[in-house]
């Protein structure tokens, strides 16, 4: 990988790693709505003058319907989700359950597809990354916490469907007018809710966080994914989950003081192998049955 590639994938490992510490403290103080509305307005805001720019507003709209889709299942109801469900969890274990993702892809392509077109190998990543998950679940479960976890998994069903709209309805949109069109509709989907629920008072240590959330961990964050992808390929940049999840680990545990649990220890390596497997390349693979173009190709997991 060049130097400009292995920048960007630096650059991404960061901007995806501290969402879940920002999020963790942001809805200390803010509903998770008006934080999904300070997350996606301003990005989308930021972005379209790109479009514009670009000339690619008709674009916009003439697939706007599937760009409104992709918006709900990515950002409108996960990032919802994911902001309640970091009142209960913390932002480490938040960040390893996302994981799962890689692995529900699989599953996908499984019930897509006939059963001969995934590797043995994949079926032990398969194994690996549900009892990695199962661990961190079974030895860090709490008293009440099996809720907000199975919060989790229907935002990693959300970040599993996501992709596969991007490949079979957007693949001739780019990327910057699919997340432009997609951040500005949920945004404004969520604007009556964050009405009624705006804080008296907001703290500069949260709109800090509710501004970088925006500004970097979503407009450029997604901007620098189109040039990694251009960079490095689309295989290699789907390697930038598995560290920015370590990111994250690491932040929640020396920002936050979030306990080392032995959920961690153990589950951590599990997921992260058995993604690594369930991900590989062997026979016909997902990457092939999901490709899109280099600047449409988003994995969305922050």
């Amino acid at each position: 990988m060049s130097r400009r590639g292995w920048l960007f994938f630096s650059a991404m490992a960061v901007f995806w790693g501290i969402p879940y510490l920002l999020i963790r403290v942001a809805v200390r103080h803010l509903d998770p709505g008006v934080l999904v509305l300070g997350r996606t307005l301003p990005a989308g805001l930021l972005l379209l003058p790109i479009v514009l720019w670009r000339r690619e507003l008709p674009l916009l709209m003439k697939n706007f319907a599937w760009i409104a889709i992709f918006g709900v299942v990515e950002f409108g109801v996960p990032w919802y989700l994911m902001a309640t469900a970091e009142k209960h969890l913390t932002s480490s274990l938040t960040s390893l359950l996302i994981c799962a993702v890689p692995l529900f892809s699989v599953l996908a392509q499984r019930f897509m597809n006939n059963e001969g077109q995934i590797s043995a190998r994949r079926y032990v990543g398969l194994g690996l990354g549900a009892l990695g998950v199962a661990s961190l679940v079974g030895l860090d479960l709490k008293g009440g916490s099996l809720t907000w976890i199975g919060l989790m998994m229907i935002i990693c069903v959300g970040y599993t469907v996501g992709p596969i709209i991007l490949a079979t309805k957007l693949s001739h949109v780019p990327g910057v007018v699919v997340v432009a069109g997609a951040s500005l509709f949920v945004g404004v989907c969520w604007l009556p809710w964050s009405t009624y629920h705006w804080p008296s008072s907001i703290s500069t240590e949260t709109l800090n966080c509710v501004a970088v959330l925006s500004v970097v961990c979503t407009a450029g964050a997604f901007l620098t994914f189109f040039e990694l992808v251009k960079e490095v390929g689309a295989t290699r940049a789907t390697v930038v989950p598995y560290v920015n999840t370590a990111i994250a680990v690491v932040l929640g545990i020396v920002g936050l003081h979030e306990p080392l649990t032995v959920g961690i220890v153990v589950g951590f390596p599990l997921v992260l192998i058995g993604s690594i497997f369930a991900t590989s390349r062997g026979g016909r693979d997902i990457s092939s049955d999901f490709e899109v173009r280099s600047d449409t190709n988003l994995v969305v997991n922050e």
